[in-house]
């Protein structure tokens, strides 16, 4: 989980969401290895509502998202690509949270096929954004809907920071 690498890069606070429980096992095995305890914090929660818009658009969870508005310095994320049925644009909602909760920064790994789209929506919320890394992520065969053992897909590291 980054709120492990966030802490051993020396954040004082570090507070990681994720919504599965197992990632959550493994992320507190690893803060509990490093002894990183008193900088960690875990929680079990979804970004997004339980119910959909009126188009069946995924919408934030406001009750989640509402108390942690600018309550960061900085926000990192490796959000879902947002392209398996169901999940539609969940990486725009997660990286639209991030920049909801961040004062400064956000860190954010995304498909390369959608870095103009994610610049212009960056831009709207008052945000620069910029490419720190073009990367290659080796994808396993994990869920029913992979159709292949493994797949290259261009990710982007980004960098979002508030326009000042």
């Amino acid at each position: 989980m980054l709120s492990v690498a966030a802490a051993m890069m020396g954040a004082k606070s570090v507070l990681g969401i994720d919504i599965d429980a197992d990632a959550l096992e493994i992320a507190q095995e690893n803060v509990d290895e490093f002894e990183i305890n008193d900088t960690v914090d875990l929680v079990r929660a979804s970004l997004c509502a339980d119910a959909a818009g009126s188009d069946g658009e995924l919408l934030l969870n406001e009750q989640i998202v509402g108390g942690m508005k600018a309550k960061f310095d900085t926000a990192v994320l490796n959000p879902p690509f947002g392209t398996k049925p169901g999940n539609k644009g969940i990486d725009l909602l997660f990286l639209q949270a991030a920049c909801l909760m961040a004062n400064n920064a956000v860190y954010s790994l995304h498909k390369s096929s959608t870095r103009e789209f994610l610049v212009r929506k960056a831009q709207s919320w008052g945000f620069d954004c910029e490419v720190l890394a073009e990367l290659k992520f080796d994808v396993p065969m994990m869920y029913k809907f992979h159709k292949k053992k493994s797949v290259d897909i261009a990710v982007d590291l980004l960098r979002l920071s508030r326009k000042q």
